[in-house]
C-alpha cells in the first residue's frame, strides 16, 4: 500500500502555531468538545487540510467546524472557495460566529449535533 505524501513543513508549523495561538472562540469550543466530551465524537483542533488548516474537524463525519469572527463577513469569497475545495474533498463545513459561541451556546451545540445526526 503506497504512503499518503508527508504534510508540507510550512503547512504542519502553522497548524502547530494556532493550537498555541487559539482565539478565546477557538478555547471555549475545543473545552467544549474535547476528549470525545461532545456524544463521544472525536474533534481534533488547527487540522490540516492542505492548503489549509480547519479550526475543528470531526473524521468520522467528514465535518468541519469554522468559528468566524467579525474579519470573516469581509472575507465572503475567501470562505466561499475554502467551502467548495472542502466539499470536493467531502467535507462539509458548518461556520458559526464568535458570538453566536458566547451568545448562544446551546444553539451553536444543538447546531452541531444536528448536523452530526441529521
Amino acid at each position: 500500500m503506497a504512503r499518503k505524501p508527508r504534510l508540507p513543513d510550512h503547512i504542519r508549523n502553522n497548524a502547530r502555531r494556532l493550537r498555541v495561538n487559539q482565539t478565546d472562540a477557538e478555547l471555549y469550543l475545543w473545552y467544549l468538545l474535547r476528549n470525545r466530551a461532545f456524544g463521544g465524537h472525536k474533534f481534533r483542533r488547527q487540522h490540516p487540510v492542505p492548503p489549509y488548516v480547519l479550526d475543528f474537524y470531526c473524521h468520522e463525519h467528514q465535518l468541519a467546524i469554522e468559528l468566524d469572527g467579525g474579519q470573516h463577513a469581509e472575507q465572503a469569497d475567501q470562505n466561499e472557495t475554502r467551502d467548495a475545495f472542502l466539499r470536493q474533498q467531502g467535507i462539509h463545513t458548518l461556520r458559526i460566529w464568535n458570538h453566536q459561541l458566547f451568545g448562544e451556546t446551546e444553539d451553536a451545540l444543538e447546531l452541531i449535533w444536528q448536523t452530526l445526526h441529521p
